[in-house]
């Protein structure tokens, strides 16, 4: 499985690749981007299985990346690892095409379930 992660934070990618390893997917592939355009670059590049992404990011966020992506006919399964989670942004993200949402902070047993839940293995 490749996975890509979308986030600013290059300590924040680096801790969700170790939760994710940690979840059950310790075999994936992963592959990075700092914002939404590194991201649809990368998208193209790796042809991820799955993308978690951050919301708030420079030059491109998360939800205007997802758009971009959707747009682009990609149905690549998508979700949001950020520290905003109001009813309005889930219903949002979930408008959006994304299939799930994890708050920060998290645990390795959120990605297990929560990745479990939406079908992603």
């Amino acid at each position: 499985m490749k996975i890509l992660i979308v986030d600013d934070s290059k300590a924040m990618r680096m801790i969700v690749m170790r939760h994710l390893r940690q979840a059950g997917y310790e075999d994936a592939e992963f592959a990075e981007a700092a914002n939404g355009i590194e991201a649809l670059a990368a998208v193209a590049e790796h042809d991820p299985d799955l993308i978690l992404c951050d919301w708030n990011m420079p030059e491109m966020d998360g939800h205007t990346f997802l758009v971009q992506l959707r747009s682009s006919g990609s149905q690549v399964p998508f979700g949001f690892v950020t520290s905003e989670s109001t009813p309005d942004m889930q219903a949002t993200a979930r408008s959006a095409g994304a299939l799930f949402l994890i708050a920060k902070p998290f645990t390795v047993e959120t990605f297990r379930e929560t990745l479990n839940s939406a079908g992603v293995s």
